[in-house]
């Protein structure tokens, strides 16, 4: 079989989605597994502005695009206006599926060109869709889309009151990368980036591109605990790392990273981690038992994905420094509130996302 998986580079979530899902289906013996980043490649400028506007409004105006998106979560269907967004690409789409004839394609970002493509065309190619976060959002639902991989099944009886078949719809939990499934040698990760074994070990991811904010008065406040030693991943943001680092330059208690390919390690020995919520950010947190802290979610899909996992139990959210230092002293010092934690994520855990998706689209 050939499979196409259209995904955004919009953050990395996603992408490491595609990757993951081709991974296994490479290992079934699928090795003709082709990723595409539609929009990159059917209109490089546009897609580079927008991603760029989109990297501004999540850290300058984000209500801005919280605005956006609860406007269309519950009508992005109905709106005939947003019907250029989901032909956006179209012509691309057609080149390549001509040129390379995929015997099915998934969608790992809620783009429906593949869906408007086959609605106006005798295509009669299988369509999946993988849905990357927690919530419902109305832009991953198409008439045309013949089966949704979901989080939970809150989210597949949201889609069913949306008039989505129940057999249509697959509970999978969200695909992630194999090593968040694989067990660690936690001595030798101690070892190779020179951390105490026997501190309590606070993990801050910054997101992909290092936007978290307040990242200076949040540390500031973290090493005021006693026994901490404190990671903070800034992604691709290097000049966040530099003024970081040039912010607290004899803090022993304190290691700052650019990029981190094997991140899975450095939340593997945590105690806690303090994130953006992102959808996978927090699949891979669940995936590793590892209690997570929400700060300032952004208006959106992140918020309701914190929120989601607030009301289950599973993560905590906090506004402002001192909020979120009361959280972190809790879970470390507070036995009680963090096993209520830990049970909460292992009933949220689902095991083999990817393995549960690439089999089921086989079967199909």
């Amino acid at each position: 079989m050939k499979i196409l998986i259209l995904y955004a580079g919009y953050g990395d979530g996603h992408v490491q989605v595609s990757k993951a899902l081709r991974y296994c289906f490479e290992a079934s013996g699928s090795n003709q597994v082709l990723l595409l980043d539609l929009y990159a490649r059917s209109h490089p400028l546009i897609n580079e502005l927008t991603r760029l506007v989109y990297l501004f409004s999540s850290k300058f105006c984000p209500q801005l695009y919280g605005w956006s998106y609860y406007l269309t979560r519950d009508n992005w269907t109905r709106h005939a206006s947003f019907k250029i967004i989901d032909r956006f690409g179209l012509g691309a789409l057609k080149n390549v599926i001509r040129e390379e004839k995929p015997d099915a394609v998934i969608n790992t970002f809620p783009m429906s060109v593949m869906p408007e493509l086959r609605r106006r065309t005798d295509l009669q190619i299988p369509i999946y869709s993988v849905l990357t976060d927690f919530v419902l959002h109305d832009r991953w639902l198409h008439p045309e889309i013949d089966r949704y991989y979901v989080a939970n099944e809150e989210l597949k009886k949201a889609m069913m009151a949306k008039g989505i078949p129940a057999q249509s719809i697959k509970v999978s939990g969200i695909p992630i990368r194999r090593e968040f499934c694989q067990p660690c040698q936690k001595n030798r990760i101690y070892a190779r980036y020179g951390l105490k074994p026997t501190s309590k070990t606070v993990l801050i991811m910054a997101g992909a591109y290092g936007v978290l904010p307040n990242l200076d008065k949040i540390c500031q406040a973290l090493l005021s605990l006693e026994d901490i030693q404190l990671l903070l991943v800034c992604g691709k943001n290097k000049a966040a790392q530099k003024t970081i680092a040039a912010g607290f330059p004899r803090e022993a208690n304190m290691h700052i990273f650019g990029f981190v390919k094997k991140v899975q390690e450095l939340m593997a020995i945590s105690a806690c981690m303090i994130t953006k919520a992102g959808g996978i950010t927090l699949a891979e947190a669940l995936a590793l038992s590892l209690p997570v802290i929400v700060y300032r979610p952004l208006p959106g899909q992140e918020r309701e994905n914190a929120l989601f996992l607030e009301q289950k139990g599973a993560a905590m959210i906090a506004g402002k420094p001192e909020e979120l230092l009361a959280k972190v002293k809790q879970i470390l010092d507070e036995k009680d509130s963090l096993a209520r934690m830990e049970q909460a994520i292992q009933e949220l855990q689902t095991k083999n996302a990817s393995e549960t998706v690439v089999l089921d689209v086989l079967n199909q």
